[in-house]
């Protein structure tokens, strides 16, 4: 897969880095994953991986479950919501908590405080795309492309909004990831499910327009966007069990060529950066049926599953797996040192 001269250059610098870095220079480090959002599966099954592959490298690397035995660990006493690590003490975290508390500045905020350097974005970054219509909305206010939507308050008329936007739509949780809570609506015999989960659900909800001229994610790596990846999934949509269930979905990578693909990746790079996002992540990008790009979602910390697609557009330009998890923790590094 070829890449611009300077991303390539990139690529190649970073492997380099990572090719000569001690395992000693890390420390001991914490793999938080797993936690209490209802993305709580998919996290262990990344953290799993990723613990491996740290390992693998010879990184003194431990699996953490949840920020409350984290912090326990760190103070070196009992408690937290999940079972406390063996030893006390880290010197850096790789957070693969999907979710919850990992993403959506909880757990950024509680590092800084403690100086700990960590991977992924920053409390801004990770606060704002943990919220998809303030994301949405930040890039409306810097002139970048996003499907319409309409905000649905607690308590507010779901169907209301579905009208107003005109079928089909998609209505989703705005803080939730993994596809849970969302509901495709093609026709007005569908909003009867999503009427009765808005009743019960406490946060906000957006209904948002249905894109259907393909599906996109790219992957971020530093400064670096890679190959995008064009998702077909077998069923109507990029459910939860076309995500992580299903060896059905397609991938192709890269999922364009030529001008196409230069633009997917550069649109996603800036909406990456407009978020207020560092270190890496994935930006979901959608194409309208007369060719225009959409920016849809960011995700701060990424599933890196045997089904996730950083890993997939990594492997496109010769990182694989384990070389994509060094260079990740090296970001901590360089955090270090700013």
């Amino acid at each position: 897969m070829s890449l611009d001269a300077a991303s390539r250059a990139t690529v190649d610098a970073l492997k380099a880095r990572v090719a000569a870095l001690a395992p000693a220079a890390f420390g001991r480090v914490a793999v938080l994953m797993g936690g209490e959002s209802a993305e709580r599966a998919v996290s262990l099954d990344s953290g799993a991986n990723v613990l491996a592959a740290l390992r693998s490298r010879g990184i003194d690397a431990h699996g953490v479950d949840g920020l409350g035995a984290l912090l326990a660990a760190l103070g070196g006493g009992e408690g937290g919501d999940r079972r406390p690590v063996d030893r006390a003490g880290f010197d850096r975290v790789f957070n693969i908590l999907h979710g919850g508390v990992g993403e959506n500045g909880v757990l950024q905020g509680a590092l800084d405080a403690l100086g700990l350097p960590y991977t992924g974005a920053g409390v801004l970054g990770s606060a704002l795309t943990m919220d998809k219509i303030r994301t949405k909305q930040v890039w409306m206010a810097e002139g970048l492309p996003t499907a319409r939507f309409v905000r649905i308050p607690p308590g507010g008329d779901l169907a209301a909004a579905v009208r107003s936007l005109g079928l089909p739509v998609f209505v989703k949780p705005s803080t939730e990831g993994s596809s849970v809570g969302v509901f495709r609506i093609v026709a007005e015999a569908d909003l009867a499910p999503a009427i009765a989960f808005a009743r019960s659900y406490p946060g906000e909800l957006l209904a948002e327009q249905m894109i259907s001229g393909g599906e996109y994610t790219v992957g971020i790596l530093g400064d670096v966007a890679l190959p995008s990846v064009r998702i077909v999934p077998p069923g109507d949509w990029y459910d939860y069990h076309a995500k992580y269930i299903s060896d059905d979905t397609q991938y192709h990578c890269p999922g364009l060529d030529g001008d196409d693909e230069a633009a997917i990746r550069a649109l996603a790079l800036a909406g990456f950066r407009a978020a207020g996002c560092r270190g890496w992540g994935r930006v979901d990008v959608m194409r309208h049926v007369d060719g225009r790009f959409l920016l849809m979602e960011v995700n701060t910390a990424p599933g890196m599953t045997s089904h996730s697609l950083v890993p997939k557009a990594a492997g496109a330009v010769g990182i694989g797996f384990d070389d994509l998890c060094l260079a990740i923790l090296a970001q901590t590094l360089e955090v270090q040192r700013a």
